[in-house]
């Protein structure tokens, strides 16, 4: 078979616009008001156009490329045959693109969707349900998927007879060989749309937002996804639905950090509450909550109050909720309290201190995001 690629000068991936660009400069150097009426160069300037009439044209180069040569008598390699078509004949559908075996289907299955929710730390806590608008395509109200005008319906194709491919008998090196190809009038579907239905212009299916209902679990965390089965975009010619998948992404909360399915949280304490000890009332997510303070309480202890984290995820129960102390070391006092911290230091001996050093001890901010960090 001819290598019009060769013939063009042109690389077998060669864009349309590289291929036309070397068809105008070889057109130019050949054509015979140029080049003169020597033989050679007008039968190469007939070879020139034959080869960018097949490449130049999307559907006889595909054809081409797949074995067939359009330019011929009978439009494939061998006098009509191509080599694709020796193969489908012989070996089949399990070899190639065979023969198919009816009508395809012109309702086919929507796509599915994804759609990103964002949410409270409550809602992962506890569990949520709620409302959620997606565009999407939904069956044609006009036509029901029918994809035709009411009051018509679609037609047996006239070239293939319903069966949604069509015979061909070619040459090849092997004799005459009977090959079966979609139809080209149907497309393969066996039935035509005489009238198309004006509102979805034959697709069967229309955009329009729609609001889904969702239960969102307790536990789910940033990037889990929620399925929600047949919700999504109808299929062309009334097809099933495709799913939509919503995939979580839950907003930074200004007190809490959460760990898995623990929380944590940092409590500023007066330095005397902290060395008396005291109960302190905390807001978490479940509302108000003592803090029990033991005397001594130092800075970056944890005090850890059991089943206020977050729900676990389709299993029950609940994480904990670990509040870091931080305690609060007064600056700015006046004579009086800083005659009676000078008292205290006197009947603890600490007048004069002595400097006592100690492995590094990160503040409590650190040591709570190394914490969460894994570190």
């Amino acid at each position: 078979m001819t290598d019009y690629y060769e013939i063009l000068g042109v690389a077998r991936d060669a864009t349309p616009e590289q291929i036309k660009k070397a068809y105008r400069k070889l057109a130019r150097e050949l054509h015979p008001d140029v080049a003169g009426s020597d033989p050679a160069t007008e039968e190469r300037f007939k070879d020139v156009s034959r080869a960018y009439d097949v490449l130049g044209n999307p559907d006889k180069r595909r054809a081409y490329d797949m074995g067939a040569d359009p330019s011929s008598p009978g439009g494939g390699m061998g006098g009509g045959f191509g080599f694709q078509d020796i193969f489908e004949t012989f070996f089949g559908a399990a070899a190639g693109a065979g023969a198919p075996r009816g009508p395809a289907p012109r309702a086919r299955r929507g796509q599915d969707a994804l759609v990103r929710l964002d949410v409270d730390l409550a809602e992962t806590t506890f569990g949520a349900h709620r409302e959620v608008q997606v565009d999407t395509a939904v069956l044609c109200p006009t036509c029901g998927g029918t994809c035709c005008r009411p009051g018509t319906s679609p037609r047996t194709c006239e070239v293939c007879g319903g069966r949604g491919s069509v015979q061909r008998v070619a040459r090849s090196f092997l004799g005459q060989v009977m090959t079966t190809q979609p139809c080209a009038a149907c497309h393969g579907f066996g039935t035509v749309i005489p009238e198309p239905c004006t509102e979805c212009a034959g697709e069967g299916r229309v955009r329009s937002r729609r609001t889904l209902s969702v239960d969102i679990p307790a536990g789910v965390d940033t990037g889990t996804r929620i399925k929600l089965t047949g919700q999504g975009e109808v299929g062309p010619a009334g097809g099933p639905a495709g799913d939509v998948y919503l995939e979580i992404r839950e907003r930074r909360h200004d007190t809490f950090v959460r760990k898995g399915d623990d929380l944590h949280a940092t409590l500023q304490v007066p330095m005397t509450a902290a060395a008396l000890g005291t109960v302190l009332m905390m807001e978490t997510l479940d509302g108000p909550r003592e803090v029990d303070l033991r005397p001594g309480t130092q800075p970056g202890q944890v005090v850890t109050l059991k089943g206020l984290g977050v729900g676990h995820l389709h299993v029950g129960g609940r994480g904990d909720l670990h509040v870091h102390v931080d305690v609060d070391v007064p600056t700015g006092l006046d004579d009086e309290q800083a005659e009676l911290l000078r008292r205290l230091a006197a009947l603890r001996g600490e007048e004069r201190p002595e400097a006592r050093l100690s492995a590094a001890n990160p503040g409590v901010f650190a040591k709570l995001r190394d914490k969460l960090a894994g570190r």
